[in-house]
């Protein structure tokens, strides 16, 4: 759409800070009056809003499509959006190493071990580990702390999480980025450990290398939401 109004600013808004086109508060998909937790927050929602010029293009605007999503989509269903992110467990890209390649594998036991190690001893849960192909059980009974962890994280870094999990293909590569024990450069380096390795033996070709800036992007843009959000 073309833009329709002529100043965005951060300004205060019914239940806390917001972002006002020419003096109107921006709503949400929902009708909602959209809301950040903090001001810095609400200042780099106005931004991307100047920074369009003569169309508003929503992709070029992810800290407000996660604030929308975190108002829409996801506080009117955290218990929802918890349970899917804990389904992660299952499935950790951390959990599944290579069988047929020596040198990938001690990539994966140098780069991934000290994160399974850290997790452990963080919550008491101690992944399994495999080579093989076919999903590995994990132990769903000692999912109980992970709930409360997600239980206690407020909407944004919720919103955050189950934006990462997916994207890393990982709870714990997810978990660790939260903690602060990586950043979100970090985590999308070791979550790409098997596609980097394969193309330094292979190389890259144009389409794979636009999907990983892309999701490179995205863990940024993320990393920064997560950031404004608790300064």
């Amino acid at each position: 759409m073309k833009r329709f109004y002529k100043e965005a600013a951060a300004a205060p808004v019914e239940g806390g800070f917001g972002v006002t086109l020419d003096g109107k508060p921006v709503r949400t998909p929902a009708g909602a009056i959209l809301t950040a937790a903090t001001p810095a927050l609400a200042e780099a929602l106005a931004a991307e809003w100047a920074e369009q010029t003569g169309e508003v293009r929503p992709l070029a605007m992810p800290l407000n499509r996660l604030a929308l999503t975190q108002q829409d989509r996801v506080a009117p269903r955290r218990e929802a959006v918890t349970t899917e992110a804990l389904a992660y467990v299952e499935s950790d890209l951390l959990c599944y190493r290579s069988g047929d390649d020596a040198t990938l594998a001690a990539r994966q036991i140098d780069a991934w071990n000290p994160l399974l190690d850290w997790f452990s001893a963080s919550y008491g849960v101690t992944l399994a580990i495999t080579d093989g192909l076919m999903p590995i059980p994990q132990d769903t009974e000692a999912l109980a702390p992970l709930r409360s962890k997600l239980d206690g994280f407020s909407d944004a870094e919720l919103t955050a999480f189950a934006l990462l999990a997916p994207a890393a293909g990982s709870f714990v590569l997810a978990l660790a980025l939260l903690d602060g024990r990586l950043s979100a450069e970090e985590t999308y380096a070791l979550s790409q450990l098997d596609e980097s390795y394969q193309i330094e033996k292979w190389g890259e070709d144009e389409e794979a290398a636009e999907r990983r800036l892309a999701l490179a992007l995205e863990f940024q843009d993320i990393g920064r939401f997560l950031a404004l959000n608790r300064s």
